[in-house]
């Protein structure tokens, strides 16, 4: 049996993981690394900025994704090409297909020269000749083209590499203190360390670049032990301590730091979570009288009222902040409300008509609207249901009950005979929500070619593969070494540049996003993506929406990794690849090592038993099964969907909901459940781990769908065009 990947910790690429991603891009290397700091901007004489629509236009980024045994033959036209930075781009990516197979002599040929005609890359190109040269077993050629690049490159990322290779503890020293932010550079301070432990400065810097790496926290409990420290640098080390869910030590750092709002409210909150309440409240006190109008001060009010002993004790401070802070004045009216329901019936009905209109826009708002519209629903009272639902679309748009409530709005409209106010609904889910589950739904009533619960696992629509967007952030030269697949050079050149890691902008945010994918980090890649929408300052919302009305957000947010093993092992079970990987997707965000608190492995998240249970049945060995390597881990996990589609008379929806929850679970919920309505029946579905895994899964195969097929993509896209408006009651 499969089980659904419960939530945990990934860990990254470790230490000795990190160096060997690294050092793919070197020959020979010392045992430490080295780094990047600061970054010299493109000269003028560089070529225009990269944009989606000339990246489009670039025959040699297109082949960036096939295997370099399938582009070589069009590399090799394409250095003939007319167009120079054509020419370029072909020839050193040529060279670095070669160089990865220890071809150093065709590929010095091509490079010869190069840096003076791709002046972006011009450093790059020295290194990679540098790098062919070690492999003829020219050292002396290499260090003199190493050197060559500290001479005319020192103030560019690139130089942090040359450094690296070089390896002589004068250059170690330069890298530390010209290139902080590189990883190469924390492998150097990581190796010192451990030479010398008592070295405070060096414990800062990864602190402050690398706060997010494995293996910090026992950094920062040496750092804290310093007495001399100041309050700047203490903040340093608190936030270090907090990104890594270390509270109760950040707030002991915290204390240490400059007063303000935020380091204040930190320290009153690590408190609380270590369970030392009087503090606690004495610190959130304090950020009150000091702070009183500080957005940190409106949580400190929520959290005083949280820990009121007597309930009535909470009503003042729920009172301060639907006075003073009313992005969550939503959050305490509902307290309110639910402390006067017993004491006070009268005012918690005007604290409650308050929340309904002055805060109608909040999420508390909705999601009591929704709760009344299932109310009226379930008591058949559907005129009802629609009028307490219809609100929430137009008031609440960035919630999560609003793509539901419009599509539910259309359910209630039918079941009133209003056809055509029904499929007003449908199409406003489609326009205004084309990412949600209830969009696919409403497609699906609409009649549209999507695939429905029944026939989805038979289809296998047109797939138009994913391109590398051109990142949101980041210099010219990061942004060829990404869009060429060169994503050790790529990773360094953005850890050197991106310095604004505690506060990213959505543009930097975006691309760390992207850089964490191009290194297989996709579970950290994706999440990083996806909580762009939960930026909360006018500018950066402003920012997030432009940025979502762009597909390459959303492909992003929704990537394609494995695509040739998914497209296998799919065509062989006659599965509906789009609905594998939506499932892949949900079990594993494309991580292939992953392991749940269940013991289920990889993509798929298959249990070891389960796999020893397949291996009979499809003429293996289950000992020569990997789990962990994504082909085996699809062939085996497809199988088992496979099976689950063939138990249920090839229903997608009590496949998908046996995969997580097991068959025996699904079979006791079938005598009872609503059976004529699929919508009704995943409403119903008693477990809400499972109610929600269908409903992402579905909704993940409908991204994939709107995103990759060309035709769904041109459908939705109209449906957004003509901006249908949801049916007033």
């Amino acid at each position: 049996m499969l089980k659904k990947l419960q939530t945990k910790h990934i860990s990254l690429i470790a230490g000795a993981g990190l160096c060997a991603f690294l050092a793919g891009a070197f020959v020979s290397a010392p045992e430490i690394g080295k780094s990047v700091g600061q970054w010299l901007k493109p000269s003028n004489n560089q070529p225009e900025q990269l944009s989606e629509e000339s990246k489009a236009k670039s025959p040699v980024f297109a082949l960036v994704a096939k295997s370099p045994q399938e582009r070589a033959a069009k590399l090799e036209a394409l250095k003939e090409e007319s167009k120079l930075a054509e020419r370029n781009r072909a020839r050193y990516l040529l060279a670095s297909d070669l160089i990865e197979r220890k071809q150093a002599k065709p590929a010095l040929e091509l490079l010869e020269g190069l840096e003076k005609d791709y002046s972006l890359l011009a450093p790059y190109v020295l290194l990679k000749q540098a790098q062919a040269q070690d492999i003829l077993g020219q050292e002396g050629k290499a260090s003199d083209l190493r050197q060559k690049v500290l001479k005319e490159y020192s103030k560019q990322p690139a130089a942090a590499k040359a450094l690296y290779l070089i390896g002589q503890s004068e250059h170690q020293d330069k890298a530390i203190a010209e290139f902080p932010s590189n990883p190469l550079t924390w492998e150097i301070i990581r190796q010192r360390l451990q030479e010398n432990p008592n070295q405070p400065q060096l414990q800062l810097v990864l602190a402050k670049y690398a706060y997010d790496r494995p293996g910090i926290v026992p950094v920062l409990d040496q750092l804290a032990n310093n007495p001399s420290l100041k309050p700047e640098e203490w903040e340093i080390i608190g936030t270090a301590y907090w990104e890594n869910s270390e509270f109760t030590k950040a707030a002991l750092a915290y204390a240490k730091a400059a007063r303000t709002p935020r380091n204040l409210y930190r320290v009153a909150r690590g408190l609380q979570i270590s369970g030392k309440q009087a503090e606690a409240l004495a610190s959130y006190q304090q950020q009150v009288n000091e702070f009183p109008d500080a957005k940190e001060t409106g949580t400190a009010l929520m959290r005083l009222a949280e820990m009121a002993r007597l309930r009535k004790d909470a009503l003042p401070y729920l009172d301060q902040v639907i006075s003073n802070f009313p992005d969550k004045a939503g959050t305490a009216l509902v307290e309110k409300v639910k402390i006067l329901q017993a004491q006070d019936p009268k005012a918690a009905t005007e604290a409650l008509k308050l929340l309904l209109t002055k805060y109608g826009n909040s999420e508390e708002a909705a999601e009591y609207r929704w709760k009344m519209a299932q109310q009226k629903a379930k008591a058949k009272d559907y005129q009802a249901a629609w009028q307490w639902a219809e609100p929430i679309p137009k008031n609440n748009p960035n919630s999560i009950l609003a793509p539901r409530a419009s599509f539910w709005v259309g359910k209630w409209a039918t079941k009133l005979g209003k056809n055509q106010e029904a499929k007003q609904a449908y199409e406003y889910t489609i326009s205004n929500f084309p990412h949600s589950y209830y969009s696919w739904r409403a497609a699906v009533t609409l009649g549209l070619n999507v695939g429905n619960f029944n026939t989805v696992r038979q289809m296998n629509p047109d797939v138009v593969p994913l391109q590398r967007p051109v990142p949101t952030a980041g210099s010219e030269t990061f942004k060829e070494l990404y869009l060429l697949g060169q994503d050790r050079d790529a990773w360094l050149q953005w850890q050197t540049e991106f310095q604004n890691k505690m506060q990213p902008t959505v543009a930097e945010e975006f691309t760390e996003g992207l850089m964490r994918q191009a290194k297989g980090e996709n579970i950290i890649g994706i999440d990083k993506i996806s909580k762009l929408e939960d930026r909360e300052t006018p500018q950066e919302q402003a920012e997030f929406q432009t940025l979502s009305k762009q597909i390459t957000y959303w492909q992003a947010r929704y990537p394609f990794p494995y695509l040739k093993q998914i497209e296998k092992w799919s065509q062989k079970r006659q599965l509906n690849p789009l609905l594998v990987t939506a499932l892949i997707r949900q079990e594993s965000q494309f991580e292939p090592k992953i392991r749940s608190n269940a013991g289920a492995v990889g993509l798929m998240q298959v249990l070891p038993d389960t796999a020893k249970w397949i291996a009979p049945q499809i003429q293996l060995d289950s000992k020569k099964i990997d789990l962990q390597n994504p082909n085996d881990n699809i062939m085996v996990g497809t199988w088992y969907l496979d099976h689950t589609h063939q138990q249920y008379g090839n229903s997608s929806l009590l496949a998908i909901a046996s995969y997580n929850a097991g068959p025996g679970n699904v079979s006791k919920w079938l005598p009872t459940l609503p059976k004529q309505d699929p919508d009704e029946f995943v409403e119903s579905i008693p477990f809400d781990e499972t109610k929600n895994y269908v409903r992402q899964v579905f909704g993940n195969y409908w991204n994939y769908l709107r995103l990759y097929n060309p035709e769904i993509s041109q459908l939705v896209a109209k449906y957004s065009a003509e901006h249908p408006q949801l049916p007033l009651q």
